[in-house]
């Protein structure tokens, strides 16, 4: 298995180490296994001592098919007893329980919900009582949040001074409607947290090389990035009516525009779609997929 950093042809071997791997242009993302179970997590978010956290991949589930092996998808064809069994796995890497997550319910909204303990295990054990959720945010140790993905950003958020968290699915849709920024002002109302006190981290989702766009979702990122320089590094375009988009960078500058400090800010260049057979993507699979899961869980005070 090789894994492909998305615009450099530069590649990962089948390598499972405890330490960072450091290369030109990546981006200090470390490489996990426990068991067959393989899983990325960011130096930055671990170096906080707040989180237990972790990306999942497609390797060390138990479905099959279009499905293999972890998928932590329940609504698109897979037997409910694998993905079970992928959630049960998860949660042993995560040292929790699948009892303890919480999962948002996603449809491309900016829509933001506060769980704490009495939503434990809603989407796994028990149903959600709760609909468009694109991002969940906490200040409650021992609960863990889980969102979805199969090419759309992951963003991971942690208040270090307030100890809060969130986490946000980010497409396109909620890209240009600034995810991460309406992430750290709910996190506010919520918690008081402060965009200087923000650590946070864009996880593995579809490459600008990978990311066509059509006229309209142009237009829709021109008009919301129109500051000097913004859009020449947001947008390619390539005749047509079609553009390359690059939702790492607008996210980014949504990032740093609400206010976090850009040192604080890890950005990822695994691309899922470049990586099919490692990560599932949409895209490459034409649809016959499964799902990644992002986890987000502040650690117990000790």
């Amino acid at each position: 298995m090789m894994v492909r950093h998305a615009g450099t042809g530069q590649e990962w071997g089948i390598i499972f180490m405890e330490k960072i791997i450091r290369k030109p242009n990546v981006r200090q993302v470390r490489r996990n296994r426990q068991g067959a179970l393989e899983f990325l997590t960011f130096p930055i978010l671990e170096e906080t001592g707040l989180v237990r956290h972790l990306f999942s991949t497609r390797l060390g589930g138990v479905s099959e098919g279009i499905f293999a092996s972890m998928n932590l998808s329940y609504t698109r064809g897979d037997e409910k007893a694998a993905v079970d069994e992928n959630f049960r796995r998860i949660s042993d890497a995560l040292l929790c329980k699948p009892e303890d997550i919480i999962c948002a319910d996603q449809t491309h909204t900016t829509n933001i919900r506060a769980v704490d303990e009495k939503d434990r295990g809603k989407g796994i054990v028990c149903p959600r009582d709760y609909t468009n959720i694109d991002g969940l945010i906490t200040n409650v140790p021992g609960i863990v949040l889980a969102t979805f993905y199969a090419d759309c950003v992951p963003l991971f958020f942690i208040d270090t001074k307030r100890r809060a968290i969130g986490l946000s699915h980010s497409g396109w849709r909620g890209t240009v409607g600034r995810m991460g920024q309406r992430t750290i002002e709910a996190m506010n109302r919520e918690y008081g947290t402060r965009p200087e006190d923000v650590t946070a981290a864009v996880g593995p989702s579809i490459c600008q090389d990978c990311y066509e766009v059509s006229e309209d979702v142009a237009e829709a990122f021109r008009q919301e990035f129109a500051r000097d320089g913004q859009k020449a590094q947001i947008l390619l375009e390539k005749g047509n009516g079609k553009y390359q988009l690059n939702l790492w960078k607008a996210n980014q500058i949504v990032l740093e525009e609400a206010g976090v400090r850009a040192d604080n800010i890890q950005v990822t260049d695994i691309c899922t779609c470049c990586n099919p057979e490692y990560l599932f993507s949409h895209r490459a699979s034409h649809g016959k997929r499964g799902n990644l899961g992002a986890f987000l869980g502040l650690l117990p005070v000790n």
